[in-house]
């Protein structure tokens, strides 16, 4: 049976082939933490390998700090980036390295970067007019979904790799693909300026989360 490591290094391995512009701090595979999936990052950055980056969506929890501080203590051990979701003083008050930031969002990391801010910034964007958005307020890559089918309860009708492709064309940010992605489906996003790739699914069962 092939550990949830084995996955996540298939998964890196697979998204550092894809060809779009990105700069050197922002790490080209994005795990993203979730509640019936995933629940647990320091399970997750586990099974990472180094240079990859995490995504921890918190939602509120209760034990969000505790939990947070563990996680970035793991992964600046193990060299994984890792940004927490929407909570400026969950980042500040854990050492995270960055935040990502719901589309409805944007404007407030914007205030964020303009006060000097110099955390990586991640945003989800679901036009290419919130791409356009995204670049002003300073974010430093946007998460588009949903690419290809998938079982998320939130996941969209797909777009497509070319439809995607068009949209990363349109921008000059780095863009990383959300929905479906795993190590099958991003080869189709090899040669089309995707700069990344963002997963949930793909990494399953990691560390004392398993299901």
């Amino acid at each position: 049976m092939k550990s949830a490591y084995d996955a996540a290094a298939r998964m890196a391995s697979a998204a550092a082939r894809l060809t779009g512009d990105r700069p050197q701090f922002l790490p080209p595979l994005l795990a993203l933490t979730d509640p019936h999936r995933q629940p647990d990052p320091v399970a997750l950055i586990a099974s990472l390998p180094p240079g990859s980056g995490v995504i921890y969506r918190h939602f509120g929890a209760a034990d969000r700090l505790e939990t947070a501080r563990r996680a970035v203590t793991l992964a600046n051990r193990k060299g994984v980036t890792i940004l927490v979701s929407s909570d400026p003083d969950l980042a500040r008050r854990s050492g995270a390295h960055g935040i990502h930031w719901p589309e409805r969002h944007i404007a407030q990391a914007g205030r964020m970067r303009a006060r000097g801010s110099t955390l990586i910034f991640t945003a989800s964007a679901h036009s290419v007019r919130a791409l356009t958005r995204a670049r002003l307020a300073g974010i430093d890559a946007a998460l588009v979904s949903t690419v290809f089918p998938s079982a998320s309860r939130s996941a969209g009708r797909p777009m497509g790799p070319f439809a995607l492709a068009a949209w990363a064309w349109q921008s000059d940010m780095p863009i990383y693909a959300l929905g479906g992605v795993n190590p099958r489906t991003v080869r189709r996003l090899e040669s089309l300026k995707i700069s990344g790739a963002a997963v949930v699914g793909a990494i399953r069962n990691a560390g004392p989360t398993q299901t």
